[in-house]
């Protein structure tokens, strides 16, 4: 295993103690609205600051993207080519009403490309890994993705928009059509764990728009090394900085993508 993928495992799971804990008393946490329908919680920023100061003490030169705090450089200086990317707590609002469906997903991006993967739930002990070229895991097993090859047998992963409603009857038109040649479609609320579960066969593809890296990053290469394919809404590979991802098994990926590519206006680029 990589170092660093064992550094970034320490990390998820010192975050996940910090979020398990918090759990029984969910009820007397402090809450605060970035905006509309976004939350953070105390609990957030604690995991945040676990999973910081485990990274930074293995690799002081690295940068940080992280959610709450987010973009630094790291506290050794310098200009390092690697950047930590990392959701402290993805799935707030369901931690917040008690609905066990939320993660710790810590990448690390070199350049342009994600090389190493973590994605922790906590509640169930799952822990997702991946490094690039070296396959993906659950728990020290190996994970493929699905291997069903019609849009009509599979189950579908996405994510509706929370904060932003511009694009809300595109979602509605393109969840229609989805749902009207697929088996069914779910929505959890927690992309990370979403993806994860495309890589390891529980769905069979993912779509969503609006999304930040830090949902997406461990995710798509989670995925990637299980055999699957990743894209944003024009097939390219520029999902992270869009913010919009179509995930899949390799003989879904085409017929969803140019399903959802059917109903995008010119003005989505990707």
């Amino acid at each position: 295993m990589h170092p660093a993928l064992n550094i970034a495992i320490k990390a998820a799971r010192r975050a996940g103690q910090i979020i398990n804990r918090a759990s029984n008393d969910v009820d007397l946490l402090k809450v605060t609205t970035k905006q509309p329908n976004d939350f953070v919680t105390e609990v957030d920023k604690a995991a945040e600051a676990a999973i910081i100061e485990t990274l930074q003490d293995a690799y002081p030169s690295y940068g940080i993207l992280a959610e709450e705090s987010g973009q630094a450089a790291g506290k050794a200086g310098g200009d390092s080519d690697y950047q930590w990317i990392i959701d402290p707590l993805d799935g707030t609002t369901n931690f917040i009403h008690g609905l066990p469906q939320y993660a710790v997903s810590i990448a690390l991006a070199r350049g342009n490309s994600i090389e190493q993967a973590v994605v922790f739930d906590p509640n169930r002990n799952e822990l997702f890994t991946a490094s690039k070229g070296g396959g993906a895991f659950l728990n020290e097993r190996r994970i493929r993705v699905s291997r069903r090859t019609k849009l009509q047998d599979t189950l579908i992963g996405t994510g509706f928009p929370y904060r932003e409603f511009d694009k809300i009857d595109l979602y509605l038109a393109i969840f229609k059509d989805i749902a009207s040649k697929t088996a069914g479609q779910r929505r959890p609320g927690a992309a990370s764990l979403d993806l994860a579960y495309v890589a390891s066969g529980r769905y069979d593809a993912f779509w969503e728009f609006g999304l930040a890296p830090w949902d997406m990053a461990a995710g798509a290469l989670l995925i990637s090394e299980a055999g699957g394919l990743v894209s944003d809404l024009r097939g390219e590979g520029s999902y992270l900085d869009s913010g919009n991802i179509i995930a899949g098994t390799p003989k879904v990926f085409a017929p969803l993508l140019k399903l959802i590519e059917s109903h995008l206006p010119d003005s989505i680029r990707g």
